[in-house]
């Protein structure tokens, strides 16, 4: 079925169609355009519309299939896309139909992580953002009131009401200044700086409660998927929850391309790595393959001594790495996990040198 075919269409050809689109939509505003090119225009953006027609179509069928329920925000944008600019063409005069096409700018979006990072962040700070919005229309009103008392016998034309001054509010707490309306009076223009000043401070609170809420969010979500590598691991998942935390956040998680040259003999041994997918090649007189849910490097961390072998990358391998400073508090917090490594680097060392 042709919609079930281009419900998959990928995130770039999607962000194509938008792009086209939008750039026909401002192509038809140009007011020297002729006959044939505005045609030809409308035609693209009727076939862009098909397009994303049968994607809500074939998207919808996929779900219903599948059971999926999840993905909302991604299929509001798909009905938009398609219901939007149906009723332009038919409720909308023919000369303002194609711009609501511009709800297309979301179209890139539908498959980024940005909504559900967004609505997490905005949901965890709800409270503090209410608050400093709270903040921020008192003194909008608390200003307009003052530059109202101040300049309405000064300016009547334009502080002649406190709606009237809530636009050099708006313009003066935004620090925007479009010096359309400006004090007279030497107590006004006091007023101007104090209000530019609070301006300043309110949105810099919401930057930073935005700005730590995506850090936390991201730190969050950087630790549930390093849980998840760090459980992988056979040596680890005997451990008790509280300890596999510790030894969450002593490991450092890494991706390494296949060929890629993991550590080198004689290099500074101080970190040693966890295989959580993929494997590598140690280079030893007779090479030897260590497989996912093993390690190495652990021979130049517990001696100290330079790397005995070079490590590359037999695929692309997936590491947790553990820094010797980790390692020594793991093996205060965990000293079982401790005694396995040490263990085994010393069997490792009687039989072959290691890396």
């Amino acid at each position: 079925m042709p919609a079930m075919l281009v419900s998959k269409i990928s995130a770039p050809l999607n962000a194509l169609l938008a792009i086209t689109g939008l750039m026909a939509v401002a192509a038809l505003t140009t007011p020297d355009i002729t006959a044939p090119v505005r045609f030809a225009l409308e035609m693209l953006l009727a076939g862009i519309w098909a397009v994303y027609g049968l994607q809500l179509i074939g998207t919808i069928i996929l779900r219903q299939m599948n059971g999926v329920h999840d993905a909302i925000p991604a299929i509001i944008i798909d009905v938009l896309a398609v219901l939007l600019p149906l009723l332009a063409f038919l409720a909308i005069s023919r000369r303002d139909q194609s711009l609501y096409c511009a709800i297309w700018l979301l179209k890139p979006l539908r498959q980024s992580s940005f909504f559900r990072m967004m609505g997490k962040v905005i949901s965890n700070e709800t409270r503090n953002l209410i608050g400093v919005t709270s903040v921020f229309g008192i003194l909008l009103f608390a200003a307009s009131l003052a530059a109202y008392l101040i300049e309405r016998d000064v300016q009547p034309d334009r502080f002649g009401s406190i709606p009237q001054a809530m636009w050099w509010a708006v313009a003066t707490l935004s620090t925007t200044g479009y010096g359309d309306e400006i004090p007279q009076s030497l107590a006004g223009r006091i007023l101007g700086g104090l209000v530019m000043m609070s301006g300043i401070g309110v949105f810099a609170l919401w930057a930073g409660i935005l700005a730590t809420g995506f850090y936390e969010e991201v730190r969050r979500q950087d630790f549930v998927r390093n849980w998840q590598m760090v459980a992988a691991v056979p040596l680890f998942q005997k451990l008790s929850p509280a300890a596999l935390i510790e030894v969450v956040r002593s490991l450092r998680p890494r991706t390494v391309p296949a060929g890629a040259v993991i550590c080198r003999k004689g290099d500074r041994g101080d970190q040693m790595y966890f295989i959580v997918e993929g494997s590598v090649v140690v280079a030893l007189p007779s090479p030897v393959r260590i497989d996912s849910g093993s390690f190495f490097g652990e021979m130049a961390l517990i001696t100290g001594e330079p790397r005995s072998a070079t490590v590359t990358a037999a695929t692309e391998v997936s590491l947790l790495s553990l820094y010797s400073v980790d390692f020594q508090i793991l093996s205060g917090s965990s000293p079982e996990i401790a005694e396995i490594i040490r263990k085994t680097a010393l069997e490792r060392r009687q039989a072959v040198p290691d890396a």
